[in-house]
């Protein structure tokens, strides 16, 4: 067969050439179409559910929502896991489905098993419904916004304002961006059209409290009353009730008494007012900002949607009222530039330094230039597969491509070299033609470079057998190393026999310096090692050996941290901590933060978003430090020593306790384990005392070990 291909190639040459061009062309398309990501994406198919109901206690919640919901999903195809979180006035439950499974069909058996139970759930302000079709690394793009003193907030408070303002205008033109699944707000205030009653008013007028409410409900809506024909035109009949204001409301009409209208602005003072709150956001440890999270769909190109979101900002910014800014604070593009910048200025460097190395040893232009195109031929044709097996650009995709960058180039290198050497040795003194001895040459050393790159693949087969999380991560990595290989086989045999007889001629070259010199060292060293084996089978044992005494000693790590250029801390506070407290004291480890001339801007968020969110507690905060550009820093040379000298800093205010991590790599740690932590040691039981006890006992036994920083335990009392 591998005679055949080689035969093949050179009768038909030009239309070899033809079909690798056509690669080419194809992958260089290919990559400008592929999704880019930062990571693989590790998160399972899952399938949140969220239920608010204002005022209950996780108690209540767990028992009459949570429990009812879980057991209802128990029993759905392909479901793996189902876990929930109950919280005050929230319950989240996430059921977790094999990765076969399709994330649409998922939600839809999940939706029809909600509906039915619903029936066994109390009545709540609101029915459950599914969070947003994203993922655990979905959250690409936050931003905040600001308004500027003395703007026009049409008579309401500055945060209620831009809360309003985020919600009924940012958050509408954003969501219009494809790839956006879902935008979440935090932070200022909901605003509320509330009426305050006056008890004695309500009993000076015999108004009962329920007379009131079942007012405000039938009046404040729009009913159609079909139409009617006056003349030769046809007029629709509407009912106008709906409430517009404020004004609206107190003109409500709740009975007569005596020939006198009761209307609500007698019994009650209506004016706005706040919801409550379970989330605020926090700017430079002086002013509350309201902020959006953006989401982004289950499968999308995170630099693509990224990009259409900063095309769309311009749009939405002019659409806001004066002195109202909008203000973008975390984005995962530049992350995922330098990502993937990393990996192709590996494989640059690394494709220089091979046709450096064929130049020196060769001493031969031509040759390097056919091995040299080789290199970027197998790397497309990897990004073709790639495409179309629906894996992604990224750290471990294109790391797969760098790894192989020698290998790449083996078989051509072996092929090249061999034709190289038998025209330099006399072609066509027997009569044959320079593509004769190509043949000849390139027959002779097919079947080892077939044997030789199919060992390398076969190599790589335990990789393919990894599953759930290790496999999602280094899957892509095995798959686009087999691509640029076969690839790199098929340019061996059939492209470098085909280009050889265009740019390869008969005729005797003097072997260059450094092989010759590097031959005659090889020729002594061997009649050396030939003359001492017992020595150099001692020296290899003994070598051999000491590299096993290593092993123990090695660090393990499930993956290397990639640098994302800012500080995440995951701040704990006493559980009993009110949010307002909580705000205070996150807000002045902000002004301590900011004294470092390395930070550019700290923004925290305290508690939780709206549902669609992970239910964070208001004890809990996570604080973004964002920083300057490395070159700019004066007072610490690394971020190492800068994360030190904070934690340091930090861990002097009482109460609270601190994670120094990055953005991305708590979403990592938190798929891995569920827990915002890179190692955690879980304590299962049925009473709270005794696994908190024993949590303790853990922490107070490994607290000695070397390098263990940031060791705590989870406040989950009070």
């Amino acid at each position: 067969m591998d005679r055949k291909a080689v035969r093949f190639s050179l009768r038909y040459r030009f239309l070899v050439i033809l079909v690798f061009l056509g690669i080419l062309v194809l992958g260089i398309y290919k990559y400008n179409t592929l999704p880019v990501d930062a990571f693989p994406d590790i998160s399972p198919i899952m399938v949140p559910i969220f239920a608010e109901a204002h005022g209950m206690a996780p108690e209540e919640i767990e028992r009459l929502i949570t429990f009812p919901i879980e057991s209802k999903m128990n029993g759905l195809p392909g479901v793996t896991e189902i876990k929930s979180t109950s919280a005050f006035g929230l319950s989240a439950v996430y059921v977790y489905f094999d990765d076969a499974v399709d994330i649409y069909f998922a939600r839809q058996i999940v939706a029809e098993r909600l509906a039915n139970a619903i029936t066994d759930l109390p009545e709540m302000h609101e029915p459950p419904k599914l969070g947003p079709i994203s993922t655990g690394l979905g959250q690409i793009f936050i931003y905040y916004l600001t308004i500027d003193e003395g703007a026009d907030t049409e008579g309401k408070p500055p945060d209620v304002y831009l809360r309003e303002i985020n919600d009924w205008v940012v958050k509408y033109q954003l969501q219009t961006v494809p790839g956006v699944t879902d935008i979440l707000s935090i932070g200022g205030h909901v605003l509320q059209y509330q009426i305050r009653i006056d008890p004695y008013a309500l009993a000076k007028y015999g108004v009962s409290l329920e007379q009131l409410i079942e007012a405000v409900t039938e009046n404040n809506r729009n009913v159609g009353g079909q139409f009617m024909v006056l003349g030769r035109e046809e007029h629709l009949v509407r009912g106008i009730g709906l409430v517009r204001n404020l004004e609206d409301i107190r003109k409500i009409h709740i009975r007569t008494s005596g020939g006198v209208p009761i209307k609500i602005g007698d019994v009650a003072d209506v004016a706005y007012g706040r919801e409550i709150r379970r989330g605020v956001v926090s700017r430079n440890g002086v002013q509350e900002v309201v902020s959006g999270m953006v989401l982004q769909l289950f499968g999308e190109n995170t630099s693509e949607v990224i990009a259409r979101l900063y095309e769309k900002v311009p749009a939405v910014q002019a659409s806001l009222p004066g002195g109202v800014h909008l203000v973008p604070y975390y984005e995962q593009a530049e992350l995922v530039n330098q990502a993937t910048w990393t990996v192709k200025r590996a494989l640059l460097i690394g494709a220089a330094l091979v046709l450096i190395t064929l130049v020196a040893f060769l001493g031969n232009i031509r040759t390097a230039l056919i091995v040299g195109l080789a290199l970027p031929l197998c790397a497309l044709f990897a990004i073709i597969c790639m495409s179309y097996a629906g894996i992604s650009a990224n750290l471990m995709s294109l790391g797969g491509i760098a790894i192989a960058i020698g290998m790449l180039g083996d078989g051509t290198i072996v092929m090249v070299e061999n034709i190289f050497r038998r025209l330099n040795a006399g072609a066509g003194g027997a009569g044959q033609c320079t593509a004769d001895v190509i043949l000849d040459a390139a027959q002779e050393v097919s079947r080892p470079i077939i044997f030789s790159i199919a060992i390398i693949i076969i190599v790589f087969l335990p990789i393919f057998t990894l599953q759930s999380i290790e496999g999602k991560m280094f899957s892509p990595m095995a798959f686009t190393l087999t691509f640029a290989l076969i690839g790199s086989l098929a340019m061996a045999i059939t492209a470098a026999p085909a280009l050889s007889t265009y740019l390869l001629r008969a005729g005797r070259h003097r072997e260059f310096v450094i092989v010759r010199t590097l031959r005659e060292s090889y020729g002594r060293a061997l009649r050396w090692v030939l003359g001492a084996r017992g020595k150099v089978v001692a020296i290899s044992a003994a070598g051999f050996l000491a590299s096993l005494a290593v092993i123990p000693q090695l660090g393990t790590e499930f993956i290397p941290t990639l640098e994302e250029g800012s500080i995440l801390i995951s701040v704990t506070m006493p559980p009993s901590i009110s949010l307002e407290e909580g705000t205070r004291a996150v807000q002045e480890l902000e002004r301590r933060i900011l004294e470092y001339d390395e930070v550019e801007e700290v923004v925290s968020r305290v508690g939780r978003p709206e549902a669609g969110s992970h239910p964070h507690p208001v004890n809990y905060a996570e604080v973004h430090i964002g920083l300057k550009p490395e070159r700019e820093w004066k007072s610490h040379d690394s971020k190492r020593e800068l994360i030190a000298s904070l934690e340091k800093r930090l861990a002097s205010y009482p109460g609270v306790q601190l994670n120094f991590t990055q953005p991305i790599q708590n979403a990592f740690d938190e798929l891995l384990s569920g827990v915002r932590a890179q190692l955690a040691i879980k304590v299962y039981g049925e009473d709270l005392e005794v696994i908190r006890g024993t949590a303790m006992d853990i922490r107070n036994a490994i607290g000695g070990i070397p390098g263990l920083v940031d060791l705590s335990v989870e406040q989950s009392f009070g």
